[in-house]
């Protein structure tokens, strides 16, 4: 298996295991608030588990952010989608303009949406409000070769560790990730089937509401950009390379 780049490499080294310790004692102090014990289900899990990665003691979380990563897909050549490429770039200006359902929920819950173009196959120019981390105009398609070159995956990512690193610096207390691609189901699709040796008619979904034989269709679109691509399933960069996303990729950085 290839290294990853020193950034990635240095990411990987800071990464220790969750504090099982102060999962309980965050557990104990849910156990001690007015109501029945675990009646909140997964939450508290959830609650336990978030304030054992932060490492600091049950607190308000304050700040809180979404990361919106948009990239565009060579495989929307193979017609896997309902919709055109162009509605990528159009929902990436919707997001922008606050009209997107993401856009909702979070001022609801007073969060702020930050848009990530990593690769979306348009010119945005100096568009107010967009972070401009463009790697490519799309990438290519996985059915016909490689998704993109093994340096390219690896500068997506060290793009969301950069985010992550800002946010830190923003003392952001919680992260989200969200994507906007028309295509990208069935990259993410490739990747689920890869790493947990699933046949792809098992990790793939109907996307944009796509009818039986569109499904059909997609799903021997994935058997065959795997078949061609032989990404190693041992090497997470590799399978992103050959059947990954540029958006998913930054999303694996931020998540690092």
């Amino acid at each position: 298996m290839n290294m990853p780049s020193k950034k990635i490499q240095i990411t990987l080294d800071k990464i220790v295991p969750v504090s099982y310790e102060k999962i309980n004692q965050a557990q104990k102090h849910f156990d001690s608030l007015t109501k029945p014990v675990g009646s909140l289900g997964r939450l508290e899990e959830w609650g336990a588990r978030c304030i054992a990665i932060r490492g600091v003691p049950c607190q308000k979380v304050e700040k809180k952010c979404v990361y919106l990563f948009a990239g565009d897909h060579g495989v929307v050549a193979e017609k896997v989608s309902a919709y055109p490429q162009e509605v990528t770039a159009q929902m990436v200006m919707n997001f922008l303009n606050g009209g997107a359902a993401i856009n909702v929920l979070a001022k609801h819950m007073q969060t702020e949406v930050v848009v990530v173009d990593m690769g979306v196959n348009h010119d945005f120019k100096n568009i107010p409000g967009l972070v401009h981390r463009k790697v490519g105009r799309g990438t290519g398609n996985m059915r016909r070769g490689a998704s993109m070159s093994r340096s390219q995956a690896e500068q997506a990512i060290e793009v969301g560790l950069e985010l992550a690193d800002t946010a830190k610096q923003q003392k952001i207390d919680i992260l989200g990730t969200g994507d906007m691609g028309i295509g990208n189901t069935s990259p993410s699709s490739a990747i689920l089937s890869v790493l947990t040796g699933t046949p792809p008619n098992k990790t793939t979904g109907r996307g944009t509401g796509i009818d039986e034989k569109t499904w059909k269709h997609k799903v021997a679109v994935i058997e065959d950009a795997v078949k061609l691509n032989r990404p190693d399933p041992e090497d997470p960069i590799d399978v992103l390379a050959k059947v990954g996303g540029f958006e998913i990729a930054g999303i694996v950085g931020l998540v690092l």
